[in-house]
């Protein structure tokens, strides 16, 4: 059970669409998780988990600590690159690769 899906989905303003191509599922599945109807593999929990930066235990209704406990791994960002990451994290893999072919443009 994914108790906090919707929850957090409607928070960021997603559609249910735009979860499901982020994550490589159909709408219908997203529909499912957030119903209780399905549950989603494992690797499916942890593009969710990545997308809206949380933990897996938040994300399963375990906790209601949402940050993950591995975010010393960006406590060398500053706050505007640190917000830059979530964001990329939250984009498609072609959208990542558009902005990685945009910065590399800089170069």
């Amino acid at each position: 059970m994914i108790k906090n899906l919707k929850k957090l989905r409607q928070e960021a303003g997603v559609s249910q669409q735009g979860l499901a191509d982020v994550i490589l599922v159909s709408q219908q599945s997203v529909n499912k998780y957030e119903n209780k109807n399905v549950e989603p593999d494992v690797a499916t929990l942890v593009k969710i988990a990545d997308y809206f930066d949380v933990s897996l235990d938040f994300l399963v209704g375990r906790t209601e600590l949402r940050e993950m406990a591995d975010k010393d791994r960006m406590s060398d960002l500053s706050s505007d690159e640190a917000k830059l990451v979530r964001k990329f994290r939250r984009l498609t893999d072609k959208q990542k690769k558009c902005i990685i072919e945009l910065l590399e443009s800089y170069e």
